[in-house]
């Protein structure tokens, strides 16, 4: 993939702007967002209380970030109270498979994770002792 200059794109290089796509999908909301969205269109309050310990507040924050970055699109429907529902994009639906896999590896190997660090915090205060 290259610049518009010609240059390519090199993740590596702090001024790099894939560096901007690679916080995004990093981002652990991020993650449980889209995979909520990929199930279809949700609104606020349905992703509230799906994603589990977002508090509104960074809700509304992260929705307005993959909204401007193109990766989910917001209606607004004129109704008493006004309703809002959030839909993946074509581009949002390519990371369906990608964040999925992240979430599965996750919850695999949570346990392993859990274990090593239980292993090198006994290690580490032995050491001190």
């Amino acid at each position: 993939m290259e610049t518009i200059d010609g240059m390519k794109w090199n993740v590596y290089q702090q001024d790099c702007p894939t560096r901007l796509a690679l916080d995004r999908i990093a981002d652990k909301w991020t993650v449980l967002i889209v995979g909520r969205l990929s199930g279809g269109t949700r609104r606020f309050g349905e992703l509230r209380r799906e994603v589990s310990g977002i508090s509104p507040k960074v809700l509304t924050q992260k929705l307005r970030e993959l909204e401007r970055d193109g990766i989910l699109t917001r209606k607004v429907y004129a109704s008493v109270p006004p309703r809002v529902e959030y839909t993946l994009t074509p581009l949002g639906k390519t990371l369906i498979g990608l964040l999925d896999a992240v979430r599965v590896w996750a919850e695999s190997h949570i346990e392993t994770m859990l274990e090593a660090q239980s292993t090198y915090d006994r290690q580490a205060a032995e050491e001190v002792a």
